[in-house]
C-alpha cells in the first residue's frame, strides 16, 4: 500500500519549508469565514449554540480531613454533580462583567491580568477581555512570588483577576511589590480582610464587579470591538530557564492557530464534552478549550488533584471528575500519559499469573489489529473496559503535547482507552505548529505541519544536523505562518527577541531552538533540543533529552534528569524513584527506612544503577549516555516546587541549583 504524504515541501529542497498537503497554495487564517477575532468566535458560537451547556464546575459538598499513618494531614473533597452555564448565560455573564470593569475605569487596549487556577470564571474573563478589547496577562497560578511580581509590574495593568485562595495566600507578600496596580477582583465566596493588603487597593468578589455591570447605567457604555491585529493575550511562560517571558498572541494569530488545530480533530461539535484542568494561562489548555467552545462542545472543570475516583483529593469511595462527567475528549501532558500508563501497569502485576497473561495477549492482539486500522470489540469488553474507566469510558479522542512523549505510553493509551494524537507547538506559536492524525499510529512522531503553518530545517552543523542527513533531512526546526507571535512584551533586547524574525514576503518565523527530522511522508520527529546537549571532555555530544526519555521507560523511575559538565567525562542523573517499586526493591534487599532514609541508601543508589544499565542496553543508548552515578530524590517534581514548568518541563537550571551540592559530591568536588 502506497503510503500516504501528509506534508511536502514547497520548494523542493530537503530543508523545505514544509506545508500541509491540504495547504500548499495558501495557510489558513480562520475557522469560519469572516470570523476574525476571538470576541467574533465566541459570538458565533453563542449565535448557534444558544440554549447548550457550555461552562461546567461540580458542586462542593463537603470538605473534610483526613490523617495519614506518618502523620499528614490531607484535604478529601465530595463533590455533587456539574452545574451548567449554558452558552447564553456565559454571554450575559461576559457582558455584565466587561461592563463593571469599565465602570472601575478599565479601558480599551490597557492589559488586564488574571493569576487563577483553572476554573469557569476565567473563561468568562477572558472572553470579557476579548470582547472589549482588553489585552489579557496570563500568570501561571503556580509561578513563585519573584516572578510574579516581574510579570504584574513589566505589564502595568491596573486590573487583577484571581482566585480567593490564591488571593489569601500567593498574593499576601506580592502585592507590595507591584506599583501601578488598582483593583483585585477574586473569584470565589465569602468576605476578604482588607486589613492584609495595601491601602491604595480597592479589593471585590467578581460576583459584585457583575451585578455593578448589570446596573442599566453601566450596560449601556458603548464596547469597542477589537480588530485582528489588536494584541489579545500576553502569556507570561513558565520558563524552564531564566525569569518569565511575556509572548504577545494578536487576535490574528490565536484564530489562526485554533484554525489549523480544529481541522485535525474529526467531528468536533456539540456531542462531545471536554473536561478542563490543565492551566488555562497554557497555550495548550487555552487554545483547546477555546476551539471546543467555538463548535459548541461542553466544558466541564477538574483540577489534577481531583480528575479521578483515585485522585490525592478525592474521599475514598466517592467519585472523581471523570467519572461524573464522562468527557469524550480530554488534553493531557506526558506527565499525566505516563502516570496514567504506570498505575495502571501496577495494578496489572498484582492479578494473578492467568489475569496478567490474558492481558498481556489480549493486549498483543489489539495492537496488531490497530496498526492494520481494524478494532476488537470483545477484547474492549472484557480486558479494557475497566481501564478506561479510570477516564470515565466514553473517551473517543486524547491529544498530547508539552514534551515527547515515550512510545510505551503512546502505544498503551491507544490501546486501553482511545486514539491519541500527538501536538508539537510553542507559546509563541499560539501552540500551533503540528499534529498527528489519530489514524497515524507510529509512535516517536508529532504529525506534520497544521494548515496554518509551515515548517523549515536549519542546518546546525555543530551539533551534527543538516539537512543533507541520511536517510531524512534534520536541522532546527523554524515555524512560519499568521499563527506565530508578534515577539516579547518589553523585548527591545534584539537577541532577546531574535528568535522571530520575518522573511521577504512579509511572514513571521519563529526559531524553537528544537531539532527535527522529517519523514518522507511529511511528518515531523523532535530527535533534540540545542540547549540539551552537552559535549563531554573526550568531545562526545550526550542529549540529555535523549538519556531522559530512554530512563523513564525504567518502572523504578518516575522523573530523570540528567546532567552534564563539559570538564567531565560522564554524565549524571537526579531521579524521582517510583515509591512502590523502591520500597520493594528494598524489602528484597532487607533495608527498612523512612522515603527519605530508602532514597539515601547507597546500596539501593546501586541497584538503581543496575536498572539504569538495562533501560540503557534496551533503548540503546551509546556508553557514554548511560549515567554512572545517581542522586535519588524523596521530594516529587511539581509545578509547586518550582524545579518543573506547568507542562511538567525539567527546569534545568533551577534543579542544578537545588541539587548543586549533589552535583559537586557525584564529581569528586573537594
Amino acid at each position: 500500500m502506497a503510503e500516504c504524504v501528509r506534508a511536502r515541501s514547497t520548494s523542493g529542497h530537503p530543508e523545505g519549508p514544509y506545508r500541509a498537503t491540504d495547504s500548499m497554495h495558501a495557510l489558513a487564517r480562520e475557522t469560519f469565514e469572516g470570523v476574525d477575532t476571538l470576541d467574533k468566535l465566541f459570538r458565533h458560537a453563542v449565535s448557534k449554540f444558544k440554549d447548550t451547556p457550555c461552562l461546567g464546575t461540580r458542586e462542593l459538598l463537603s470538605c473534610e480531613t483526613e490523617v495519614q499513618p506518618g502523620g499528614k494531614v490531607f484535604k478529601k473533597l465530595v463533590l455533587g454533580e456539574y452545574k451548567w452555564k449554558t452558552y447564553e448565560d456565559v454571554d450575559r455573564e461576559v457582558g455584565y462583567l466587561g461592563s463593571g470593569l469599565a465602570a472601575l475605569g478599565q479601558r480599551s487596549r490597557s492589559s488586564i491580568a488574571i493569576f487563577c487556577e483553572t476554573c469557569a470564571e476565567w473563561m468568562i474573563t477572558a472572553q470579557t477581555c476579548f470582547r472589549y478589547n482588553y489585552p489579557l496577562v496570563t500568570l501561571y497560578a503556580t509561578l513563585g512570588e519573584d516572578a510574579v511580581a516581574f510579570g504584574l509590574n513589566q505589564c502595568g495593568a491596573t486590573h487583577l483577576i484571581t482566585s480567593k485562595e490564591l488571593l489569601e495566600t500567593k498574593l499576601k507578600d506580592v502585592l507590595a511589590q507591584v506599583s501601578g496596580l488598582k483593583h483585585v477582583i477574586y473569584a470565589g465566596s465569602g468576605s476578604v480582610c482588607l486589613s492584609d493588603y495595601p491601602q491604595s487597593l480597592s479589593v471585590h468578589s467578581i460576583q459584585e464587579v457583575m451585578d455593578l455591570g448589570a446596573k442599566p447605567d453601566n450596560l449601556s457604555s458603548e464596547v469597542e470591538s477589537p480588530s485582528p491585529s489588536d494584541l489579545a493575550v500576553v502569556m507570561y511562560t513558565s520558563g524552564s530557564t531564566g525569569r518569565p517571558k511575556g509572548v504577545m498572541m494578536q487576535h490574528c494569530n490565536l484564530i489562526a492557530g485554533m484554525a489549523g488545530q480544529c481541522q485535525r480533530i474529526p467531528g468536533l461539535g456539540p456531542q462531545d464534552t471536554y473536561i478542563g484542568y490543565l492551566p488555562l494561562a497554557h497555550v495548550l489548555e487555552l487554545t483547546a478549550e477555546m476551539s471546543c467552545l467555538s463548535h459548541g462542545c461542553r466544558v466541564g472543570y477538574s483540577t489534577p488533584h481531583t480528575l479521578s475516583d483515585q485522585s490525592s483529593k478525592i474521599k475514598r469511595g466517592s467519585k472523581g471528575d471523570c467519572s461524573v462527567l464522562r468527557p469524550t475528549l480530554i488534553a493531557a501532558v506526558p506527565e499525566i500519559m505516563d502516570r496514567i500508563y504506570k498505575n495502571v501497569m501496577a495494578k496489572v502485576g498484582e492479578k494473578s499469573a492467568l489475569q496478567r497473561t490474558l492481558f498481556t495477549l489480549g493486549y498483543r492482539y489489539k495492537l496488531q489489529q490497530v496498526a492494520c486500522g481494524a478494532d476488537t470489540p470483545i477484547c474492549n469488553k472484557l480486558l479494557f473496559k475497566r481501564v478506561s474507566l479510570l477516564l470515565g469510558g466514553a473517551v473517543r479522542l486524547m491529544l498530547c503535547g508539552g514534551a515527547p512523549l515515550s512510545a510505551d505510553t503512546q502505544r498503551f493509551i491507544n490501546i486501553c482507552f482511545s486514539p491519541i494524537a500527538i501536538g508539537y507547538g510553542l507559546t509563541e506559536t499560539c501552540g500551533a505548529g503540528t499534529i498527528s492524525d489519530f489514524s497515524d499510529h507510529t509512535t516517536g512522531r508529532v504529525g506534520a505541519p497544521l494548515i496554518c503553518s509551515e515548517i523549515k530545517l536549519r542546518d546546525w552543523p555543530e551539533g551534527g544536523y543538516t539537512s543533507q542527513d541520511k536517510p531524512h533531512p534534520r536541522g532546527e526546526i523554524l515555524i512560519g505562518g499568521p499563527n506565530v507571535a508578534t515577539g516579547y512584551y518589553g523585548s527591545e533586547d534584539e537577541e532577546e527577541g531574535g528568535e522571530f524574525w520575518v522573511d521577504e514576503a512579509g511572514q513571521r518565523w519563529f526559531c524553537t531552538g528544537d531539532v527535527g527530522e522529517v519523514h518522507p511522508d511529511g511528518c515531523l520527529q523532535i530527535v533534540d533540543r540545542k540547549k540539551d546537549l552537552v559535549k563531554l571532555q573526550a568531545g562526545e555530544y550526550v542529549s540529555l533529552g535523549r538519556v531522559e526519555s530512554a530512563l523513564k521507560n525504567s518502572p523504578l523511575i518516575d522523573n530523570v534528569c540528567a546532567y552534564a559538565s563539559s570538564n567531565q567525562n560522564y554524565i549524571i542523573a537526579f531521579i524521582v524513584p517510583n515509591q512502590k517499586h523502591l520500597t520493594e526493591l528494598a524489602n528484597r534487599n532487607g533495608i527498612e527506612g523512612e522515603w527519605e532514609e530508602l532514597c539515601n541508601n547507597s546500596v539501593l543508589e546501586q541497584e538503581v544503577l543496575k536498572a539504569i544499565k538495562e533501560v540503557s542496553t534496551t533503548n540503546r543508548l551509546q556508553r557514554s549516555e548511560v549515567p554512572t552515578k545517581v542522586r535519588l530524590s524523596s521530594e516529587v517534581w511539581t509545578p509547586e516546587t518550582g524545579l518543573v514548568t506547568d507542562a511538567f518541563k525539567l527546569k534545568r537550571k533551577e534543579l542544578q541549583r537545588h541539587y548543586i551540592r549533589d552535583i559537586e559530591r557525584l564529581y569528586g568536588a573537594k
